[in-house]
C-alpha cells in the first residue's frame, strides 16, 4: 500500500526516491570471478557475480549480468620491495572494490595525479582483491594451529608452527649454500 506522501508526490517522497536512486547507482564492492589474467600488465578481466535487477519500460523486472570489467588492477600482499605472487587463473574469485574517483591517470603514471575524468564509484574504477571465496570453494583441511603457504588440496605446504617449520611435498633447492 502506498503512503499519502507517495501518492501526493510530496517533498519527502522526492527525497526518498533521490536517496534510493543514489544508493542503487553507487558502487562500493562486489564479488567477482576472474575471466582472464594478463601477467604482463598484472590486470584481470572480471565478471561480477551478483546480477543487477532492471526495471523494463513495461513495468516488468529482469535480472542481468553487469558488463565484464576490463583491465582491473590486482591487489596482492606487497611492500618494502617484497611481494607474494600466485598464479591467477580463470575461475578464481575476487572482491572488486570501486574507487571514489577516476583512477586512470594514477594507474598509468603512478604518483599523485589529477583525475582525467570526473566520476565516482564507476564500474571502470575497480581493483580486484584476490583471495576471497564463496562457500563452494572453501579451503579443505584449513589449519587452525599453524600458518601455511600451501596448495588447495593441502598436499604441498610450508607450515610455520609454534616451535617448528614443516615443509611437505617435493622440495627443490637451487642456489649456493652460504
Amino acid at each position: 500500500m502506498r503512503s499519502i506522501s507517495q501518492i501526493s508526490g510530496s517533498q519527502d517522497e522526492l527525497y526518498r526516491k533521490l536517496g534510493e536512486n543514489i544508493k542503487s547507482t553507487t558502487r562500493v564492492a562486489e564479488p567477482g570471478i576472474v575471466q582472464s589474467f594478463d601477467p604482463v600488465e598484472q590486470t584481470v578481466t572480471v565478471q561480477l557475480s551478483i546480477r543487477e535487477q532492471l526495471n523494463n519500460e513495461d513495468g516488468t523486472k529482469q535480472w542481468v549480468n553487469l558488463p565484464l570489467l576490463l583491465d582491473v588492477p590486482i591487489a596482492i600482499p606487497r611492500g618494502g620491495g617484497y611481494m607474494l605472487t600466485m598464479p591467477v587463473t580463470k575461475g578464481d574469485e575476487c572482491l572488486v572494490i570501486f574507487g571514489d574517483m577516476c583512477m586512470d591517470a594514477w594507474f598509468s603514471n603512478g604518483g599523485i595525479q589529477n583525475q582525467i575524468e570526473k566520476r565516482r564509484h564507476d564500474l571502470s574504477d575497480g581493483y580486484a582483491i584476490l583471495g576471497i571465496w564463496s562457500q563452494p570453494n572453501r579451503i579443505p583441511n584449513y589449519s587452525t594451529t599453524t600458518a601455511q603457504l600451501r596448495n588447495l588440496s593441502g598436499t604441498q605446504y610450508i607450515e610455520l608452527g609454534k616451535d617448528e617449520i614443516n615443509i611437505v611435498g617435493n622440495v627443490k633447492i637451487n642456489g649456493e649454500a652460504i
